[in-house]
């Protein structure tokens, strides 16, 4: 196994770091819980307890076990995903800046659905002038199968156009934020031909919310952010030889554009199926990384697991906040996390104006 002495640690540091990880999934674990017993239902805790299990008034069991568990797993698996997608992101492209949506993903994901929601609904001539029929006769399922198809075509031709240029890691960047621009006009362009009532449907899906959540979808997501993570996992000390730069990784035995297409492109695919499913959510890709390596350093040995706790923590926080200031219903998470997010982006930016590009 090749030694990376940049990223030595010692036994004091091993064991740090190891007891910070079970203390961050002990958190995790109780955040969950407290999560199931809270919303704007204002079911008492004892029969929310009994609801569980399937006791108690049917009502309170539906809420229980339909809407507050898949909600809290869909809480963990998408912070999982964003926070894990949005590391890989920075190491790979070298770049403290990049976030999960960086080659357009979102912006694409968004396009798809307003083409389903907007032109393939039939622009709601038979849903008349009540945004709730919409939400009640359409295909929820139908507009998250778009805006994955979308999303992953974006992700393709971003990666392909890249690949025939060349696979630096500024191409990436500026690619990423031409094919973004290019979506963004097209779904303004759309909406500017909406009517109001699919106009108002399109805006409502793009908030990132975890109420849409179901254990079908949760089940989805699980798969795809399971599978990354465990590959990240397998070859973190690829993304640590990343860190030294792409002559020294290239030195070491790594082929970095291969290597940095493949990271790419399942990083990517995480974000599209959280982003399809759930709707967008921001921030996450790039506040947890930066606290993980706050806290373990560089070393992804570390950082992949802590940032995928980071992540649900951080989702599960904003989502019970969500439930608990709306005033008798639930905001989307992502406007929390856009609240929470935004002065912490700030910071980075400052601080790397000052401290140059450390991470």
């Amino acid at each position: 196994m090749i030694k990376y002495p940049h990223l030595g640690e010692t036994m004091k540091q091993k064991k740090r770091n190891v007891i910070i990880l079970i203390s961050l999934s002990i958190a995790l674990i109780l955040l969950f819980g407290i999560s199931l017993f809270v919303g704007v239902s204002n079911i008492g805790f004892s029969e929310a307890f009994l609801a569980l299990f399937g006791q108690g008034k049917n009502s309170h069991i539906l809420i229980m076990q339909n809407i507050r568990v898949p909600r809290a797993i869909a809480a963990v698996v998408v912070g999982c995903g964003l926070a894990v997608a949005g590391l890989i992101m920075q190491t790979t492209l070298g770049n403290e800046m990049a976030s999960p949506s960086t080659l357009g993903v979102s912006n694409a994901a968004t396009l798809g659905a307003n083409i389903s929601i907007i032109v393939l609904a039939g622009g709601f001539l038979n849903t008349g002038n009540n945004i709730q029929n919409f939400f009640n006769d359409s295909n929820v399922f139908s507009t998250s199968l778009v805006a994955f198809l979308f999303a992953l075509a974006s992700m393709l031709i971003t990666l392909g156009l890249c690949k025939i240029k060349s696979f630096s890691k500024e191409t990436v960047i500026l690619c990423g934020v031409a094919m973004a621009a290019i979506w963004t006009a097209l779904t303004s362009l759309i909406q500017f031909y909406a009517t109001d009532v699919s106009l108002s449907a399109a805006i409502i899906w793009s908030f990132g919310d975890l109420s849409r959540a179901t254990y079908q979808i949760d089940l989805i997501i699980l798969v795809v952010v399971l599978l990354s993570v465990s590959f990240f996992t397998i070859l973190s000390n690829r993304y640590n030889a990343m860190l030294a730069g792409d002559d020294m990784a290239k030195s070491m035995g790594v082929n970095v554009e291969r290597f940095r297409f493949i990271s790419l492109l399942i990083a990517s695919l995480i974000t599209a199926v959280c982003i399809a499913n759930i709707g967008i959510i921001g921030f996450v890709g790039i506040i947890c990384p930066h606290i993980a390596k706050r806290i373990f350093g560089h070393n992804h040995k570390y950082t992949i697991i802590g940032s995928v706790l980071l992540g649900a923590i951080l989702l599960l926080i904003s989502d019970t906040l969500a439930r608990t200031v709306g005033n008798g219903s639930a905001i989307p998470v992502g406007i929390i996390t856009s609240l929470v997010g935004a002065p912490f982006f700030l910071y980075i930016i400052f601080r790397r104006k000052r401290g140059g590009n450390n991470a």
